[in-house]
């Protein structure tokens, strides 16, 4: 039996990880490199942060792109397996949102929203799987939200864009098994991060009223899950969505 410290090892892996600058993407960055992987993650606008998370983390890399280009996806994966040597875990957590009621939401924020949310996620599988295909093994873990499975009024193009990760991802994990691949979904609830401080008191409460526990969780319980699916201890777990939520979806 391994060490007790060696339970969620991640040494001698390399993991990317997109929307890694922040949030939820930060936590999974630290998680990741607290546990002996050597990370690159991409960014999208907050450089100072992603260069501050890239200095508290040593010898991880930061990286500029745009998650929903897939040549820019491409060039990612290729800079990981240059700099790192190989790559064995994928994490699609890059995000937005535009909330507006459907008859008032805009096509450019709709177009946005799944360019980033879904399109991203097909881009960096689109382009890690030949690798991991090559090497017979690799993990495969895209961040969605209990959103994408029960719908949420004033965030149809969000509902819609993590729903949509969900089976993709599905079908990626029935596409990719063969080859020793595993492909998961993380679907968080209500979550405190820099997307949700700016809602209102009155949305908070009532998102937190609807968990079990009775609080918001953290990007680290997120990350937490995360890791755990990145981790040899998941290592027939494949297809499946598991919720990060505090019972809010229940």
């Amino acid at each position: 039996m391994p060490a007790m410290d060696d339970f969620l090892s991640l040494q001698g892996r390399t993991a990317l990880v997109t929307g890694g600058g922040r949030g939820i993407g930060a936590a999974i960055v630290r998680a990741f490199h607290a546990r002996g992987a050597r990370v690159l993650f991409t960014f999208r606008s907050n450089e100072a942060a992603a260069r501050a998370l890239e200095k508290e983390c040593a010898g991880t890399i930061a990286l500029q792109s745009d998650a929903a280009h897939l040549p820019s996806a491409e060039h990612a994966v290729a800079r990981a397996i240059d700099a790192f040597g190989g790559l064995h875990i994928v994490v699609a957590s890059a995000g937005i949102a535009r909330d507006r009621v459907c008859w008032k939401l805009a096509e450019d924020d709709f177009d946005a929203v799944i360019d980033t949310n879904l399109k991203g996620v097909f881009a960096v599988v689109r382009a890690a799987v030949p690798h991991l295909r090559s090497q017979s093994g690799g993990r495969i873990i895209a961040i969605s939200s209990i959103n994408g499975i029960r719908g949420k009024g004033g965030q149809s193009a969000y509902a819609a864009s993590k729903g949509g990760v969900i089976a993709f991802i599905k079908s990626v994990a029935r596409e990719t098994g063969s080859k020793n691949i595993t492909a998961n979904v993380v679907a968080p609830g209500f979550i405190r991060t820099d997307m949700t401080a700016d809602l209102p008191d009155d949305v908070v409460q009532k998102a937190v009223s609807e968990t079990a526990l009775g609080r918001p969780g953290t990007p680290e319980n997120v990350a937490d899950a995360v890791l755990f699916l990145a981790s040899d201890r998941a290592a027939h777990i494949t297809g499946q969505v598991l919720h990060v939520d505090g019972g809010q979806l229940m």
